[in-house]
């Protein structure tokens, strides 16, 4: 189980200047991204936007299983939660181009464009947070970011887990580190190519960029959590980030309400 742990952690960056359309759907809405792709999405309350990216093999509606959505509604925040390409009920291109150079970071961005969004808070978890890592280096409109389950390893653009995991994905039986990964995708009949290629051109987020990094970061982890690599490395490579740790493991500790009291209250 905690080989499949890790993989629930794999969770981009340059905004795009075309015009990007909306649509109603049947819960949200839906908009056209840079590429043609269609990504759902859901804003609800007034207040300050934060905008939440979930993790690997996830969706937005993961983050209302969790105390933080909820809390972020009460204390009054405009909250956006999306399905990234890929997953739940956005378009799932399978093509390189349809993840490389920053896609999902890009579609964020683009989505928060068209909702003439000006400044907004970013959290992510898990691989949510590797992304949230690329907007943060991104996005001037960032002004605050978490990232949670999400240690020092998604630095290396060479993680040999993510490496693992996109051959596991490809059909390659020999990468059994991953195997109870694959049951469970087997099991829940995800796109396995459209995960293939998540995990392919999943961006690394370098040193160097970290070290420009002048916003607020709040870094929490889960005390049972050692999915992702040592997060007090990160906090060194981020200027002036703060690490905070709750109860839990990688799957538990993102929907506790130790977590949630954590995340509101250095957005505050």
């Amino acid at each position: 189980m905690k080989k499949f742990i890790f993989f629930l952690a794999f969770c981009s960056a340059m905004i795009c200047g075309e015009r990007l359309f909306a649509q109603v759907a049947a819960e949200g809405s839906y908009f056209t991204s840079f590429d043609g792709t269609k990504i759902y999405y859901e804003v609800k309350g007034d207040g300050y936007p934060v905008v939440m990216v979930h993790g690997f093999t996830g969706t937005s509606q993961g983050w209302k299983r969790g105390k933080l959505y909820g809390d972020l509604l009460t204390q009054g925040y405009k909250v956006i939660i999306l399905d990234q390409r890929g997953n739940g009920q956005s378009d799932k291109p399978h093509t390189d181009a349809g993840y490389a150079n920053d896609a999902e970071a890009k579609d964020i961005m683009g989505l928060v464009s068209s909702l003439g969004i000006k400044a907004y808070y970013a959290v992510g978890y898990s691989r949510g947070s590797i992304i949230t890592s690329r907007l943060m280096v991104s996005d001037k409109r960032v002004k605050k970011a978490v990232m949670g389950g999400m240690g020092a390893d998604y630095t290396n653009p060479e993680w040999p887990r993510r490496i693992h995991a996109y051959k596991a994905l490809m059909g390659d039986t020999t990468q059994h580190d991953v195997d109870d990964m694959m049951v469970y995708i087997r099991k829940s009949n995800f796109d396995n190519l459209a995960l293939a290629y998540q995990q392919k051109h999943q961006p690394s987020t370098s040193k160097k960029e970290l070290a420009k990094v002048k916003i607020p970061v709040l870094l929490i982890d889960g005390t049972e959590d050692t999915t992702n690599g040592d997060v007090s490395i990160l906090q060194k490579m981020i200027p002036g980030s703060i690490m905070k740790t709750v109860s839990g493991d990688h799957n538990s500790a993102g929907n506790s309400i130790q977590f949630s009291d954590t995340v509101t209250a250095f957005l505050k």
